[in-house]
Formats: C-alpha cells, sequence, structure tokens
C-alpha cells in the first residue's frame, strides 16, 4: 500500500471529505471497513439475484412476483452499484486519480437515496395490505403492477439525482438532503409501522376461527417487516446525528476525529442488509423464532 505521501498531503485530496484520506494508517482501516461491508453485502446480493432468477424462470414473468421481492431486487441492484463505485474509488486511491476517486465516491452514494426509498416503498406496500386491504387487492392486478414499476422508475431517478447533487456539492458533503431524506422516510416508516400495529391489536367482530388465526398471521410478519426496516432506519438516523455532531466538536483529537470518519461507512450497514435478509426469510432460507415464514 505504497502512495505518494507528498500527493496526498494536498489541499484538493484533503478535501474529498475523508479529513484523514493523507494518512496510510487511516486509510487502510477506512479500506478495511468497506472490505468488511462489501463480504457482507455481496454474497447477499449473489443469492437473491439467483433465487429471483430461479422464481423467474417458474414464472416466466415480473409481473406475479410480489411487490416486496421486486423491491428487494432493485435495493440489490443499488448495492452492487455500491460495491462497484467502491472499487472505482480504491482504484483512484491507489493510482493517485482524483477524478477517479470523485467518481467513486459520489456514486457509492447511490446506495443512500437507494436504501431511504425502497424501504419507504416496502413499507407503504406492507401498510396497504394490512390497514387498506381492499385497495391492495385493486393492486394485485395489471394496474397495480403499472404502479409499482412508475413508482420504482421514480425511485431511480431521484437517486441519480441525489448523485448529481453529491457532484455538485463534492468536495462537500450533501448533509442537508441527506437529513430531509432521513428524517422523511424514518417519520414515513414509522407511520406505517405503528398503523399495522393499531391494526394489529385492534379485535374485528369478524374475526373468529381459521381464518382469524391466518390474518393475525399475515399482520404479524407484515408487522415485523416494518418494524425490522423501522429499527434501522433509526439506528442510522441516531448514529448520523451523532456522527455529525462529534465531527463538529471541537474538543476531540485529530486522530479521534479521523476514527469516526472512517468509521461512517459502517453507519448505514444493518439498512443495506435487512431487505435482503427479510427476502430470505420470506424464501425459506432463514428461520426467525418470532414469527413463522409459511
Amino acid at each position: 500500500m505504497s502512495v505518494n505521501s507528498s500527493s496526498l498531503s494536498n489541499s484538493s485530496i484533503y478535501s474529498l471529505g475523508f479529513p484523514c484520506i493523507n494518512s496510510s494508517a487511516s486509510m487502510l482501516f477506512f479500506i478495511v471497513l468497506n472490505m468488511i461491508r462489501g463480504f457482507v453485502i455481496l454474497p447477499l446480493c449473489i443469492l437473491i439475484l439467483y433465487l429471483g432468477y430461479q422464481q423467474w424462470r417458474q414464472q416466466r414473468s415480473f409481473s406475479k412476483m410480489s411487490h416486496s421481492d421486486i423491491f428487494t431486487y432493485h435495493m440489490v441492484a443499488i448495492e452492487l452499484i455500491w460495491v462497484l463505485s467502491c472499487g472505482v474509488f480504491l482504484y483512484g486511491f491507489f493510482t493517485n486519480i482524483i477524478e477517479v476517486m470523485k467518481v467513486g465516491f459520489c456514486f457509492g452514494t447511490i446506495s443512500y437515496a437507494g436504501q431511504l426509498f425502497f424501504h419507504i416503498l416496502t413499507c407503504v406496500e406492507r401498510y396497504l395490505a394490512v390497514v387498506h386491504p381492499i385497495i391492495y387487492l385493486r393492486f394485485r392486478n395489471s394496474c397495480g403492477v403499472r404502479i409499482r414499476n412508475v413508482s420504482i422508475g421514480c425511485v431511480w431517478l431521484l437517486c441519480f439525482g441525489y448523485v448529481g447533487i453529491t457532484f455538485n456539492k463534492f468536495p462537500a458533503a450533501p448533509i442537508i438532503p441527506l437529513s430531509c431524506l432521513l428524517v422523511s422516510s424514518s417519520t414515513i416508516v414509522s407511520f406505517c409501522n405503528l398503523s399495522v400495529l393499531c391494526v394489529l391489536l385492534r379485535q374485528g367482530p369478524g374475526d373468529r376461527g381459521r381464518d382469524k388465526v391466518h390474518v393475525d398471521q399475515s399482520k404479524k410478519r407484515a408487522f415485523l417487516n416494518t418494524l425490522a426496516i423501522m429499527g434501522v432506519m433509526w439506528l442510522w438516523f441516531v448514529g448520523f446525528l451523532v456522527y455529525i455532531v462529534l465531527n463538529m466538536s471541537s474538543h476531540l483529537s485529530y486522530s479521534v476525529v479521523c476514527l469516526i470518519s472512517n468509521s461512517a461507512s459502517l453507519i448505514n450497514l444493518p439498512s443495506s442488509v435487512v431487505l435482503p435478509l427479510l427476502y430470505l426469510h420470506r424464501a425459506g432460507k432463514i428461520s426467525c423464532c418470532c414469527v413463522n415464514s409459511e
């Protein structure tokens, strides 16, 4: 890992948003953390794409797949872009090409927006299935598929728009747009979760017998799915706030700021894996003691 220390100490590289990029030790720590994140995400993405391909071979149509599964496939695509962008950034770092590092860094931020938007779509889909089942059943036809596809297309446009904002703000980080996304998405996801919980706790007069057990299990699965998403969203939001406050503090030493900055890449790791893990649970590849996948 030999990098020209004199070139790394210039202001252009120092202003990339990585305050310790001119330190070989701190950059090694940053690279190791991102490799850990990549080794966690990449196998999940490959497994989900393989299972999705098998499902497509059986059905020969994406329109017959559940909305949650389709959202997960697009989430996997977002994460694969992050993996590729991380590789581009590291190539630029080792070759000392600032523009390549910039491209890798900015396109890597697509995972931030992508995670938030697809979490929202997943929770809204579960919310409609439990709170407004009649409306949800209407969306199971071709009209619902078109609405889903349009929503996904809008998400991709918004994701690339966020990448454009990152390019425009570079070398500063787009703190305000990301903060707005975190606040709005956490609020929407929390609302969906609490609404599903209220329906789960409500005892309807016609809910009796085996149908009631089946309905309660479906509502319970929806609640646990939205609860898992809400948990990782708030974990990310709180971690982001702590990260901002600590980096703005004037009482911390330079080495501590380095450690905090280079550890920030793991803040949204739980948010990256929650949808893939929920997908694997629905597919019966992992078990959970809280809810039956059947």
